[in-house]
């Protein structure tokens, strides 16, 4: 009998420490370089969020939004990714003009919520003519990193403004701090296009003599390019409060919007844990505002409407209108002009074979 009882007490304890194990799911989240917003915001995820959810959330470093939207669609324990708006909407617009391999991207993708604003710095030397974003015409850009959300957010603009590619003579594609040593040493690059949340610890970090050395292009709202651009794009200060060592006063600058974004999960363990975070989202949000990164507390809980072929992940959906006692639906629009070949933004989104 003793026997018995101690056996039925061990195989308690062992069921017990399974339950246990299987409770905490490892799930991966995958954000942007180790000097961006985009890990640090994970980061917060991963520390505030994902604990009450029995969640261990890894946090990935990676090339941008471009491999974030790869990555969550292929690579085995990715389930969120931060993506910026104008990526996502390239994808889908490439789909939309019957890219396969597009669709095949981005249609099971869905958006758990919208987050912040992050700001596009364009960087010249200080000497330099130019002082808006609209004089960057025919100069030696430096777009970002190829995969990265910054290569293609400067594409964009630039074709937005000029109606036409950048030059593929006058791109380069190093990252920003390499791109920062080659403009103001050799001078093979005229302008470095950065695209990081405010503080960005790329800005954040450079010493008092950088204001000797490089300055900020300004966004002029009146300029006739600004119509087109500023329907994809928000309007933005960058503070000098932020800056102290680069800027003496704020800058009318630009911004992109970036979305928390998962795969459509049908599995209903991996949902029942989607809703657990979205639950925790809600509840710790306040935590978020007091001890996160200070980009938070430009979020706002809310589920604003989506168009033009994006969707709410509906589980976390749920969780989230339930919480915050919102009725927001999202919109679902189609019909964008067909992709040509092979384009710079096809490329830039690795969609060319």
């Amino acid at each position: 009998m003793r026997k018995i009882v101690l056996y039925s007490l061990l195989l308690a304890a062992m069921m017990g420490h399974a339950i246990a194990v299987l409770a905490a799911a490892e799930y991966k989240i995958v954000t942007a370089s180790e000097r961006g917003t985009y890990i640090k915001i994970g980061r917060d995820l991963a520390q505030f969020v994902a604990p009450p959810a029995d969640i261990a959330l890894e946090v990935l470093s990676s090339a941008g939004s471009v491999d974030n939207v790869r990555r969550l669609r292929y690579e085995p324990g990715v389930k969120f990714a931060l993506v910026q708006s104008d990526v996502y909407q390239s994808f889908l617009d490439m789909a939309s003009g019957g890219n396969s391999e597009a669709g095949a991207l981005i249609r099971p993708l869905r958006v758990i919520m919208p987050l912040y604003n992050e700001e596009i710095y364009f960087i010249v030397r200080a000497d330099s003519e130019r002082n808006y974003v609209h004089e960057i015409r025919n100069a030696k850009i430096n777009a970002g990193e190829l995969g990265s959300g910054t290569a293609l957010t400067s594409a964009t603009l630039y074709r937005l403004m000029f109606g036409e590619a950048i030059p593929d003579a006058s791109a380069s594609y190093l990252s920003n701090e390499e791109a920062l040593v080659k403009l103001v040493t050799d001078k093979t690059i005229d302008v470095v296009a950065v695209v990081a949340g405010q503080p960005a610890k790329l800005l954040v970090d450079m010493k008092p003599e950088a204001r000797q050395r490089i300055k900020l292009l300004k966004f002029d709202a009146n300029h006739p390019s600004s119509k087109s651009v500023l329907r994809t794009y928000f309007q933005a200060s960058v503070r000098a409060s932020n800056y102290p060592n680069l800027l003496t006063a704020d800058l009318p600058g630009l911004a992109v919007k970036a979305f928390l974004v998962t795969y459509d999960f049908q599995v209903k363990n991996t949902e029942a844990y989607l809703r657990r975070f979205a639950r925790s989202l809600c509840q710790n949000f306040p935590t978020l505002l007091d001890k996160g990164h200070p980009k938070w507390r430009e979020v706002e809980l809310a589920l604003p409407d989506l168009g033009r072929g994006w969707n709410y992940y509906a589980a976390t959906t749920a969780e989230l209108r339930s919480c915050i006692g919102g009725e927001a639906k999202g919109r679902v629009q189609t019909g964008s002009p067909p992709a040509k070949a092979c384009s710079q933004q096809e490329r830039l989104l690795g969609l060319c074979k």
